[in-house]
């Protein structure tokens, strides 16, 4: 139900946009999340917007680099990510939580759906 797309192999120091779409409900009252998973690496959680989308959240590992935004008539959630490292190689997965109309998410736990994933790979 969840969809990510827009991973790929960068050259650290590059960029790409990632984006979590939902094909059979709205995103409009849900808090979404992106988490990461690295072979051997516990998943993370890399950041979060509210779905007001006034509120967002990020990971001191990510922060200043990454950009959440959301675009509800496209059903669609982004995640900038510029100035890449070799340590953001990852599979990145989107999730999404029912909160109805609210100004805060979580980076951590209680999200219900999720996409399947998309490999990020920086390196030269």
């Amino acid at each position: 139900q969840l969809v990510e797309s827009g991973g790929g192999l960068v050259q650290p120091g590059g960029s790409l946009r990632l984006s979590c779409a939902a094909s059979r409900f709205t995103l409009e009252y849900h808090a979404i999340g992106w988490f990461r998973q690295a072979p051997g690496k516990e998943r993370e959680g890399v950041s979060c917007i509210s779905s007001s989308g006034g509120s967002t959240n990020y990971a001191d590992s990510v922060k200043g680099r990454f950009t959440i935004s959301r675009d509800n008539a496209k059903n669609t959630v982004y995640l900038q990510m510029n100035s890449l490292k070799p340590e953001d190689t990852a599979v990145y997965l989107c999730a999404a939580v029912l909160t109805g109309r609210s100004n805060s998410c979580s980076r951590s736990s209680g999200y219900d759906y999720w996409g399947q994933g998309t490999q990020v790979t920086v390196s030269s």
